[in-house]
């Protein structure tokens, strides 16, 4: 081992550009699957408040990005890869911020298992397979990622939740992560009735794989509430009340949430219980 897998998630965080990102991402799973990097450390140092950004696309407040345009439209489709395309570059520092964030904690006087670091590092190497997926699709519809502005919502949640492994784990992977489960499978079938079968393709895989990364945030959240000795349900629904900022909308993809040990006593009773909120 000749460096630490800490270190290795901030130098990804650091970077600027969405090619390097994706580069050092693919460098640092390698070395981490190889035994290459020691496993997060207390003493490491800690990940930047922001990760590095392109110079565009410009960030906007999501109340000013524009209206959405519909999918039957080349713009419109366009719209919709490239807005994809930045949550996955989100989701790429996402996973390696929990990764340096949270790869030493200790709950209940137990360390992380090693298995909390490798189930992130293969999340953020999916999300950054998910990127290049979409970012050549928007170049072979004449476009490229950067084109439009994009919204600055996901890292705001990274920030919200940046003081607690509970938090973050169930807002990002179990409200933010999940939620790309429920809105999914329409917009496949969408993209097939106007004829965009890559497009339609690249968006199953994303599917299917998140399925995984919502089963991960779901397996490591039950492993901090049993540290801690709380209800996991429960626990769950306080977080969610106390930082997503928004409401869950139905409906829900129960099926594939399901398949992520996800199930409806989570999430239902929220909609059922609480007054619509404010987006």
């Amino acid at each position: 081992m000749t460096a630490g897998l800490a270190a290795a998630a901030i130098e990804v965080l650091a970077a600027a550009e969405p090619a390097e990102k994706i580069r050092l991402t693919n460098l640092h799973a390698e070395a981490w699957r190889a035994g290459r990097l020691a496993p997060p450390a207390p003493g490491d140092p800690r990940p930047p408040e922001r990760p590095g950004r392109p110079a565009r696309p410009e960030l906007r407040p999501p109340r000013e990005m524009p209206a959405r345009r519909k999918a039957g439209s080349l713009a419109g489709r366009v719209a919709l890869l490239h807005a994809l395309a930045h949550i996955e570059l989100n989701a790429i520092d996402l996973s390696w911020d929990i990764v340096a964030r949270f790869g030493a904690a200790s709950e209940g006087g137990v360390p992380v298992p090693r298995a909390f670091c490798e189930d992130w590092v293969s999340v953020a190497h999916d999300e950054a397979r998910h990127f290049g997926m979409l970012a050549r699709r928007l170049e072979e519809l004449g476009s490229a990622y950067g084109a439009l502005p994009a919204h600055d919502g996901l890292w705001q949640a990274s920030q919200e939740t940046a003081h607690d492994m509970a938090a973050r784990l169930a807002i990002v992977p179990l409200v933010l992560e999940a939620r790309g489960l429920d809105v999914t499978p329409a917009t496949v079938e969408n993209l097939r009735r106007f004829g965009d079968d890559p497009s339609a393709d690249i968006l199953q895989i994303i599917h299917d794989d998140e399925i995984g990364h919502v089963a991960a945030g779901r397996r490591w959240f039950g492993w901090v509430c049993a540290r801690r000795g709380c209800d996991t349900v429960t626990t769950w629904q306080e977080l969610v009340r106390r930082h997503f900022r928004g409401m869950l909308k139905p409906p829900f993809n129960i099926e594939s949430r399901s398949r992520a040990e996800f199930g409806p006593e989570f999430y239902v009773p929220l909609v059922e219980q609480d007054p619509p909120r404010g987006e």
